[in-house]
């Protein structure tokens, strides 16, 4: 974006001029930051110039070598250069090969480190920006720039590594085909400089292209992420046409980049051969007449003419190699625009241990708003919840009650009052360990493609410093600093005690491969049921004193709810319980309910003492419990204040 120059006259012209500078700069510095990834390989990279120059000079020499073979062999019939003229060949067909081995082994090499380094400097700061950052952001957005976007930068230093060998092949033709003639090539290379246009004119529409293309790829990504998560929804809709309708114009939006991209991409070639042509024919026309006069003899003019098809052919070269660098640079500058945003800051805790039993949960005056959002979800929120008490928080929906038990682990921080565990605020405790002294049941269950004991025993490797369990070091047979370990193997024995108190053992028993069995991605192969009995057992296994249940019956059948309430029953056993319910039947014996409303509390106490005295937990009851009830809330007839602006939910 360009920079607004104050100045204290109107100049219609000027201002462009240091725009375009600014932008050069930028795109200057851009390059450079790129060029220094490479910098702990220097000394492979600098292998592969090296190789490159091999490759260069035995080019040039193999163009060399067709005068003595025409002049000495066919036409002197020199025996002696009849041996060493096709050894010599050989030869420089050796080293060509083995120099563009090494160069191609050096870069990739390089390019696959930086390749490994920068999308895991990348995901690792993806994943520890907070959850708001997600709730806006299109998770295929963010898998395109982990995956296309830091590909595409592995191109950049092998493509100038690879441009800077044709420049070295060029200058090794220049120099045979000067050695052979200097008049000559004076006339053939008079057109030489027209050949710099193309890359002048062509590289910022390469640019400008492959950011488009990034973009576009980015939006498609993002789409059949979305599109392939909610299959179930498009299918119980029948939107399959609408939804192929939508998908055509983006397919249609990145096949008309990439066609245009290419278009101009491949018109310098018929621009460089056109070039060479004009140039070739005044060698033929000119070389021929040094011939025929005798002042040439037929073999320097045949080794000058192949120099110089050979000098047009690495000019050709480099338009390939300038493309890869632009979509290197386009890459690179969408990659370092997600780490370099001032805006996104990553998740930070404070550096006290927790240590000792958990004794108390204070939230003292919090208040809470989501970004965009009219009104607060949260407001002056006071409540205490002592350590082996229930705790339960009931409402009309919007009524904040997901939101306060968020705040909990620090997904969401108070905008304003505070929040303290045992006396300290919860920023003071480190964030890992917060985390982990807190285990969260909720409606909506997420298991992960691996086997159930995996899944039950997820969390218990929780070493920031292990090695990895695969993904492209695997891929490749490296990773960086240290071989890839196997992933751990759970402890058995206490995955099969929690899976026997959330009521799991049975069913995985019962299946094939027990509890090596992998169930699919989000556990499709799972009933509804099931699953929430796996997270319980997860949950029972994590062994947290805290426990945080976000209406974990609310989407279950009359029998699978009284099998997980009986597993519930048994992880809250002896544990501190925080527990979100609409259905009152579940929470009727709970130490305290709490009852919220418009993000702020409006009554709490025991079942016995709310009935009766409290309107809106007494309206909620009657629903529930007695059906030809009047459905109005005695206080108030108006819907509860939980719908912020333009249909951004207040609370949750």
């Amino acid at each position: 974006m360009s920079k607004k120059h104050h100045t204290t006259e109107p100049a219609p012209v000027a201002p462009d001029v240091p725009n375009v500078a600014d932008e050069r700069r930028r795109k200057g510095r851009l390059a450079l930051r790129v060029l220094r990834l490479f910098g702990p390989y220097k000394w492979v990279m600098l292998a592969a110039l090296l190789a490159s120059g091999l490759v260069s000079a035995a080019t040039a020499g193999t163009a060399w070598l067709i005068k003595p073979a025409l002049d000495d062999i066919f036409i002197r019939k020199d025996a002696t250069a009849l041996l060493y003229v096709p050894l010599a060949f050989i030869s420089l067909t050796l080293v060509k090969g083995i120099g563009r081995y090494m160069q191609n082994w050096c870069t990739n090499y390089s390019a696959l480190r930086v390749l490994e380094q920068v999308r895991q400097e990348l995901f690792r700061k993806i994943i520890r920006l907070p959850l708001s950052f997600y709730e806006g952001a299109q998770v295929g957005m963010l898998m395109s720039r982990i995956i296309n976007d830091v590909g595409m930068i592995r191109q950049s230093l092998p493509s100038v590594v690879q441009i800077l060998r044709q420049v070295l092949t060029m200058t090794g033709l220049l120099w045979v085909v000067f050695d052979q003639n200097f008049r000559l090539a004076c006339w053939a290379l008079i057109v030489l400089p027209v050949a710099g246009f193309p890359f002048v004119l062509f590289s910022r529409a390469l640019r400008r292209y492959g950011r488009r293309n990034a973009e576009i790829t980015a939006g498609i990504s993002g789409m059949l992420q979305e599109m392939l998560s909610g299959i179930r929804v498009i299918k119980a809709f029948a939107t399959e046409k609408q939804e192929t309708a939508r998908f055509d114009v983006e397919n249609g939006r990145i096949i008309n980049i990439t066609l245009r991209q290419s278009c101009i991409s491949e018109l310098s070639s018929p621009v460089m051969e056109l070039i060479g042509s004009l140039g070739i024919g005044l060698v033929i026309w000119y070389g021929g007449t040094e011939v025929i006069d005798g002042r040439m003899t037929p073999g320097a003019f045949f080794s000058f003419v192949a120099a110089l098809v050979m000098l047009y052919d690495p000019v050709k070269s480099l338009n390939s190699a300038n493309m890869a660098v632009q979509n290197a640079l386009a890459g690179a500058e969408r990659v370092y625009a997600l780490l370099d945003d001032p805006q996104l800051h990553t998740e930070q805790g404070g550096e006290l241990p927790l240590e000792g039993p958990f004794r108390e949960l204070r939230f003292s005056g919090v208040r809470f708003s989501y970004a965009n959002a009219a009104v607060p979800a949260l407001e002056g929120i006071d409540l205490t919840i002592r350590a082996g008490e229930r705790v339960a928080l009931v409402g009309p929906s919007g009524a904040g009650k997901t939101t306060l038990v968020n705040m909990i682990p620090r997904f969401y921080d108070p905008t304003a009052g505070s929040i303290q565990l045992n006396g300290r605020d919860l920023a003071d405790y480190d964030l890992a360990e917060l985390r982990r002294s807190v285990a969260v049941v909720s409606q909506e269950t997420f298991l992960f493609d691996v086997s159930l004991a995996d899944n039950i025993a997820y969390g218990e490797n929780t070493d920031e410093d292990a090695p990895g369990r695969g993904g492209l070091a695997a891929l490749f047979g490296f990773s960086g600093r240290r071989k890839a370990a196997p992933p751990p193997e759970p402890d058995m024995e206490r995955v099969r005690r929690a899976a026997v108190a959330a009521c799991a053992d049975g069913f995985i028993s019962a299946l094939p491969e027990g509890y090596a069995t992998r169930i699919g991605e989000r556990g499709v192969k799972l009933s509804g049921g099931q699953k929430q009995r796996v997270t319980i057992a997860r949950a029972l296994f994590k062994d947290a004193p805290l426990l945080i249940l976000d209406e974990a019956t609310s989407a279950l059948d009359s029998e699978s709810e009284r099998m997980v309430q009986r597993a519930l029953d048994n992880l809250m056993e002896n544990r501190t319980s925080l527990i979100i319910a609409h259905r009152l039947s579940t929470i009727l014996g709970a130490d305290r309910i709490v009852v919220m409303d418009g993000g702020r509390i409006v009554d709490m106490g025991r079942h016995e003492e709310l009935l009766g005295r409290c309107a809106l937990y007494t309206r909620l009851y009657a629903m529930q419990f007695r059906p030809d009830a009047p459905l109005s809330d005695p206080v108030s007839d108006e819907p509860p204040a939980g719908d912020g602006a333009q249909g951004t939910p207040r609370a949750r």
